[in-house]
């Protein structure tokens, strides 16, 4: 279901062009689309883009939607790819990802790359899978809902330190998993989920 403000009825408005449906959704989901953008590119100016890119794609693309589908899945996947492109030009310029950028203008094969981002995604999930109870809820609200350490204090009722502290491990068991893959990818994965 989707927010308690946007029920099927208003899904099917939207897709028919209205207007004010549109602008519900905007006021209610720009300034998380804004914080997910920020946390793959720490740019103000950058985020606020990708906020105006993502809503220009999800009105033109409106068509598409499933009347009892999630909004903020929708929204979150276009800005989600919005972000690893932005980060991706970001990285053009830098040592770190040379070699991958190397490989992947001899081989113009983008496939085979998002298919290994799939594979340690999952892969990940696993491992996210077997992390404490109380680690493993704050991992997926943090990177899968993009809520903020605040936020998933309040939340949980418990402490934006304990939760610093669950994220902390959460990401130190990911690392030790992860160390055999590429900078890049590792990079990548933690900035997808």
């Amino acid at each position: 279901m989707n927010d308690k403000f946007i029920d099927s009825n208003s899904i099917h408005e939207l897709i028919a062009g209205n207007e004010s449906v549109f602008t519900m959704i905007y006021e209610l989901y720009s300034e998380k689309v804004y914080r997910l953008a920020f946390r793959f590119l720490k740019d103000k100016e950058q985020s606020e883009e990708i906020v105006q890119e993502t809503f220009i794609k999800f009105w033109l693309s409106r068509e598409k939607l499933d009347p009892e589908g999630n909004i903020w899945l929708y929204l979150f996947v276009i800005a989600k790819r919005l972000s690893l492109n932005a980060l991706r030009q970001i990285c053009k310029s830098t040592n770190l990802t040379e070699k991958l950028l190397h490989y992947m203008a001899e081989e113009h094969n983008i496939t085979e790359e998002e298919v290994f981002v799939r594979d340690l995604e999952q892969y990940a999930d696993k491992i996210i899978d077997k992390l404490p109870r109380q680690q493993k809820l704050v991992f997926r609200l943090s990177r899968m809902e993009g809520l903020t350490y605040k936020e998933i204090a309040e939340q949980q009722n418990i402490s934006p330190n304990t939760v610093k502290n669950h994220m902390i491990e959460a990401l130190k068991t990911l690392r030790a998993h992860l160390k055999y893959a590429d900078f890049i990818y590792i990079t990548l994965l933690f900035l997808l989920h």
